[in-house]
């Protein structure tokens, strides 16, 4: 087989695992679950009904929100539009599909797509940019799901203050990875090299966006990475089929200024090739980068990988608490304690012990942000929830019609209904009687 050949059919498989895994196989699996749960999530939930308005029952009721607007990225654009359209269907309601004008193959793949297999009457794709999204935005709608950055949020979100809508947002930030000494650091870095450049490049939202460790452990971290980068890109990555290019010339200027920095440049110890023609960066890492380098004060969403140093890796919880609040956040560790004190000390949309981004795959955990990372959540029955509205329904006869409900509210009757709604039984009893206050 020839070496162009070889190259070749090695795009090929890296492109279709890429596709597969992310863009069909998780997708499928949010269909599958949906179909097989459906069933049970649309079941009214039975409620307990307190002793004052007995005999009664009570039920929580899984209602359509009405008409929903969606509006995904770019950068997994099959799942980020098609997997909030499931939980939308499941849920009964009508939707609005917004794919990201920055893939516009795919946006217009997925507007043929829906014509022609799903139903018009209640789904419908609207392709085009920031004049189309921004006459949507001013329609009124049960509830608008946005993909994407902070600052496109907040319009969204004000928009939508202007009807009174709830908003689901999904964003990002950046996603710390902390790393401890005495783990397996080569099947480590690999989880990390796999979430990190195998992940679209770093252009993902839970991609791993900065280390931290200890400066008596960095060394071996960063030849073991270079190790294992060499092992999956070659020794010119730019060369190689399984690394994604950057998505457009301004995130490729974006992320250039980020790396030219005088106070960040110096700090290149792996990577920082580029290739502005083909809108490719190498896997990048720089050690000990400033805290208050412009790298380090917004969310990469790129090939880019700084490490910051601790004495101790305990200084690393406090050092991420005193930023926003990340989508994700991961720790490598064999310390138990430590992994308790992270789970229960760091705020994030989710945590992962001793991996990176393997969480979006798991439709049983709720997937989403906190704080600038976004709000509310999604994924398997979390996304029929989300596009739900829980109605309250409580269920009574005639029968048990009680006179201290009624005027004159006397005093005797006051003390029976306090009893009623916020005493237990003895105090019933004693209100009935007569006995003392309640």
């Amino acid at each position: 087989m020839s070496c162009s050949v070889h190259a070749f059919l090695c795009a090929c498989v890296c492109v279709c695992f890429y596709k597969f895994v992310v863009q069909i196989a998780m997708l499928k699996n949010s269909c599958r679950v949906a179909l097989k749960e459906l069933k049970h999530w649309i079941v009214p939930e039975k409620a307990n009904t307190p002793l004052a308005v007995f005999p009664a029952s009570a039920g929580i009721l899984s209602e359509p929100l009405g008409v929903v607007l969606i509006i995904s990225a770019w950068n997994y654009p099959f799942l980020l539009s098609l997997d909030p359209l499931v939980g939308a269907i499941a849920a009964g309601n009508a939707m609005v599909l917004k794919p990201s004008e920055i893939a516009p193959a795919t946006s217009s793949l997925l507007a043929k797509l829906v014509m022609k297999y799903l139903d018009n009457s209640s789904i419908r794709v609207i392709e085009g940019s920031v004049a189309e999204t921004s006459a949507l935005l001013e329609q009124k709608w049960d509830k608008i799901f946005y993909t994407g950055n902070g600052r496109v949020a907040r319009i969204v979100m004000t928009a939508a203050a202007k009807h009174l809508t709830p908003v689901l947002l999904e964003l990002g930030g950046k996603s710390p990875v902390v790393i401890d000494a005495g783990i397996n650091i080569q099947v480590a870095t690999r989880r990390i090299i796999a979430g990190k450049w195998g992940c679209n490049n770093g252009q993902a939202c839970i991609s791993p966006d900065y280390i931290i460790t200890t400066k008596d452990y960095a060394s071996k971290l960063v030849d073991t990475l270079k190790i294992e980068l060499e092992r999956f890109y070659g020794k010119n990555p730019l060369e190689s089929k399984g690394l994604s290019r950057i998505v457009n010339s301004n995130h490729f200027a974006r992320l250039t200024k980020l790396l030219d920095e005088d106070k960040v440049s110096g700090k290149i110890v792996y990577g920082g090739e580029r290739d502005k023609e083909n809108l490719k960066i190498a896997p990048t890492i720089l050690l000990d980068v400033p805290l208050d380098s412009l790298i380090m004060n917004e969310e990469i969403f790129g090939p880019l990988l700084p490490i910051i140093l601790v004495n101790k890796i305990e200084e690393s919880f406090d050092l991420i608490n005193a930023g926003s609040k990340p989508l994700a956040a991961y720790l490598f560790t064999n310390n138990k304690k430590l992994k308790e004190h992270f789970v229960m000390s760091v705020s994030a949309g989710g945590i992962v012990i001793n991996d990176t981004t393997v969480h979006l795959a798991v439709h049983t955990l709720p997937f989403g942000g906190v704080g600038e990372s976004g709000m509310g959540a999604y994924h398997g029955k979390f996304s029929f929830d989300a596009f739900s509205h829980k109605k309250a329904v409580l269920y009574r006869g005639f029968a048990g019609d009680v006179a201290i409900r009624y005027p004159p509210y006397t005093p005797g009757k006051l003390r029976i209904m306090k009893a009623l709604i916020v005493s237990g039984k003895r105090n019933i009893i004693r209100a009935v009687l007569g006995w003392g206050k309640v």
